[in-house]
């Protein structure tokens, strides 16, 4: 589809926005702009076929997110977002590169409540930030397993908290969607662009 390689274009050599510059967030917001006006699935709420499953995340103008690669000794490995809307359910993962055996892993589960064809509240209500052996992590689906599986991981494996969903919410919007890409806009204006896994 037209503008559809433009835009991987665009995000290929920004390493998920890290290293983009004025230049590259305006072409790459336009090129986005671009496929959002061609959006083949206008309902994406209601095709649970294309929008179910583990997606990596290409690009995103979220601080929250690209400032996890400032922690001291690591680098931001893939990040994933998992979703399941029959559990109305959304799973974040990003992977932490660290020296030898230190490589970690910040993953946060939210409820999802659709609000309209497009648009759901997102509440955030657990998270757990570990090393990535501690925790037996071998794929993103394997650990979303366990985490569903596994009410509390023990101290031993990591930090497993609660998260207050009332103070950690938003929104997200499917503003496109194809057999294997997604752009989604979140409330504090983030540009999100994933890759279905």
């Amino acid at each position: 589809m037209l503008g559809k390689a433009e835009l991987l274009d665009a995000v290929a050599g920004v390493n998920r926005g890290i290293n983009s510059s004025p230049s590259d967030r305006a072409a790459i917001q336009a090129a986005a702009a671009t496929l959002e006006g061609r959006n083949p699935t206008p309902e994406p709420l209601q095709a649970s076929d294309r929008l179910n499953g583990d997606w990596r995340l290409l690009y995103t103008t979220s601080r929250e997110l690209l400032n996890i690669d400032r922690v001291p000794l690591a680098s931001l490995g893939p990040i994933y977002q998992s979703i399941c809307l029959a559990e109305n359910r959304i799973y974040n993962i990003a992977e932490v590169n660290g020296p030898p055996l230190l490589s970690g892993l910040v993953a946060v589960a939210a409820t999802l409540e659709p609000v309209s064809t497009q648009r759901v509240n997102v509440r955030f209500v657990r998270g757990v930030v570990g090393l990535r052996r501690a925790l037996g992590y071998q794929s993103v689906a394997q650990f979303i397993e366990k985490m569903q599986t596994t009410p509390k991981f023990s101290l031993l494996q990591g930090l497993d908290f609660s998260i207050n969903p009332e103070r950690q919410s938003g929104w997200l919007e499917v503003t496109y969607l194809d057999d294997d890409l997604r752009i989604g806009r979140g409330n504090q204006g983030s540009l999100f662009v994933l890759q279905k896994v």
